[in-house]
């Protein structure tokens, strides 16, 4: 019931209002061998998102109401599809029955009257005789009646009879149509007696049926059909995440942010008030949720694409406008996950060294007010969180640049409500700055100091111990480089994004920060202004390790019987013209450094 002209009409006129922008074109391209309407996209945008808001603004999909109303002995009633079925099978039932009846009640007629037939051919001279002497057609009917006792049927239709029934040939058909019909006389009574003759012949004539007309469904029969939500018609792309030390909020693409060499002075990320300064910050799917975990040991629920877009110096939006958290808690951490299952965990720790780990599943149903993910102890905070998968290593950071692993299996799976075990223990005034799951090959434990300092360890320079001890050294502190402020994991094809108070942002290769041992101060990675620090450091993924993770989830999504209606994140546009532009740069400074 759409109407094809009609249909591109409405797609004009919210091309024409601006509700649909990424439709360049519309052709009606339909012929005699169909209808074919062909819709032009621009060139950066998602096929996926323009179709679903088709779906949700025109007729390319409607909805009407079916009820499954029949008269059932004779006053209507809505039926299930089962009782549907039985009440047809019921039908057809008594449609066999009643036909059944009517050619059984024909055959006995027509056995009747070949019967007369038969009669009067054995006896057709004598028949022939009182007819001859009869004086009128009724005393004759009344004379075979008498002579040979006949039923009024049988003498009429032997007076109807004609004469070439004489002969032999016809005198054979008649026998041979005589016990056909007896042969079938008996059939129908054996189909009125037998309930199972009667549905072999529902189920033969319904074959036939579909033997005759049966085609390809034209329509899919899914077991639930829901409404579009907002998720859908929102492209599934990385975006970085901000928030500021005053809770500022925002995302923004990460291909806003272009790649610099090591040591470069970086770009504004984000613009922020005098007292404020960039605190936070991480990549995600806009299709992801987000688990904000706060100092206070309580987790909150968050859809990606619900906090606010913003441009690259955008301040960002409140926290407590989005979350319903109390005002003097202050989110410490965030995980990103895109489902909630049974074979991953939150592993948690405080800043006094207490880990513990939650199954997944218990943070699916978070109230809107919050839930309890930790009990903390007087005077200690929730400092960091990871999802894991219960088979990594754990490495823990502080801010004395001492470094503790042991394997996520030494935590035994607690309830939200526990306090968690030691994991660390730290001197007088040690505190922990983070923590690292070891998840990729060939990884390396990046580390990041106050003042701009960071370096790259290798991952096999940390031996495995066992939870509570004091750890090792991960990098060599001082007062030229400051507190340790950030330890992530990162392999070479990675890029690093470090972010200051002051708002200042770089982003470099992973690579370009060399790899040395553990006990020593590294290199600069930020030329810090005057009063500036790094305040976090957040890894980004090549698009190349962005596009295997991708392939493997999809795996095993499949492999898990899930649905992948999705599109896949878009990767960084225009990442290769950036990378290339990074070695001009560098040659453009080298003459100036000579001259000197």
């Amino acid at each position: 019931m759409v109407n094809k002209a009609a249909l591109i009409e409405k797609i004009a006129d919210l091309v024409n209002e601006k509700k649909l922008e990424d439709i360049a074109d519309v052709r009606d391209e339909s012929d005699r061998d169909g209808m074919r309407i062909v819709i032009e996209l621009r060139r950066d945008a998602n096929a996926e998102v323009v179709l679903n808001n088709l779906y949700r603004h025109t007729q390319m999909q409607t909805t009407f109401g079916i009820i499954m109303l029949a008269l059932v002995e004779g006053r209507p009633r809505v039926l299930t599809l089962r009782e549907m079925i039985q009440k047809f099978v019921e039908h057809r039932n008594d449609v066999v029955i009643r036909r059944a009846k009517y050619e059984l009640d024909e055959a006995e007629k027509r056995a009747h009257i070949l019967e007369g037939y038969i009669i009067a051919l054995d006896n057709i001279d004598a028949v022939i005789k009182l007819i001859k002497q009869s004086k009128d057609v009724e005393s004759a009917k009344l004379g075979l009646m008498k002579k040979f006792k006949l039923s009024e049927i049988q003498a009429k239709a032997i007076l109807d009879m004609r004469l070439q029934k004489l002969t032999g040939l016809e005198r054979k058909k008649v026998e041979d149509e005589y016990r056909e019909t007896i042969k079938l006389i008996e059939r129908l009574r054996a189909i009125l007696k037998s309930k199972q003759l009667q549905m072999k012949i529902i189920e033969e004539e319904l074959l036939d049926l579909k033997k005759k007309y049966g085609d390809e469904r034209r329509t899919e029969i899914i077991y639930k059909a829901e409404e579009f939500s907002i998720e859908d018609i929102i492209a599934e792309e990385d975006v970085v995440i901000t928030i500021s030390h005053l809770g500022l909020i925002k995302r923004f693409p990460v291909s806003g942010y272009r790649r610099q060499s090591r040591g470069g002075r970086g770009v504004t990320g984000a613009a922020t008030k005098e007292d404020d300064f960039v605190e936070h910050m991480f990549v995600a799917s806009t299709h992801n949720y987000i688990l904000f975990f706060t100092n206070m040991g309580r987790c909150y629920w968050l859809k990606v694409f619900e906090i606010p877009e913003g441009g690259r110096t955008a301040k960002g939006k409140p926290i407590n406008s989005l979350l319903a958290k109390g005002a003097e808690e202050t989110v410490n951490a965030f995980i990103t996950v895109k489902e909630f299952d049974d074979q991953h965990y939150i592993f948690m720790v405080t800043e006094s060294g207490l880990v513990k780990k939650v199954l997944l599943s218990e943070f699916s149903n978070p109230r809107k007010s919050g839930i309890t993910a930790t009990t903390l102890r007087k005077g200690d905070t929730l400092k960091d969180a990871k999802l894991t998968d219960g088979k990594q290593d754990i490495i823990i950071g502080t801010r004395e640049g001492i470094a503790i692993r042991f394997h996520e299996n030494e935590v035994r799976p607690m309830g939200r409500s526990a306090a968690g075990v030691r994991g660390i223990s730290l001197g007088k005034k040690d505190k922990v700055v983070g923590v690292v799951n070891l998840r990729r090959k060939g990884t390396t434990i990046l580390v990041a100091t106050e003042s701009g300092y960071g370096k790259r360890s290798e991952e096999g320079e940390y031996r495995v111990s066992h939870r509570s001890g004091k750890g090792i050294i991960t990098v060599k502190t001082s007062d030229k480089t400051g507190e340790m402020v950030a330890i992530k994991e990162a392999v070479d094809t990675d890029d690093v994004v470090v972010v200051t108070t002051n708002g200042m942002v770089i982003r470099q290769h992973a690579s370009d920060i060399r790899v040395a041992g553990r006990n020593t101060q590294g290199v600069r990675l930020i030329r810090l202004q005057e009063g500036d620090a790094v305040a976090d450091v957040a890894i980004v993924m090549a698009e190349e390790e962005e596009e295997k993770q991708l392939a493997e989830k999809e795996t095993e999504k499949k492999s898990n019987g899930m649905k992948n209606g999705k599109s896949a994140p878009q990767p960084e546009p225009q990442k290769k013209g950036k990378e290339k532009t990074a070695p001009a740069k560098e040659e453009a400074k080298t003459p100036k450094k000579k001259r000197k």
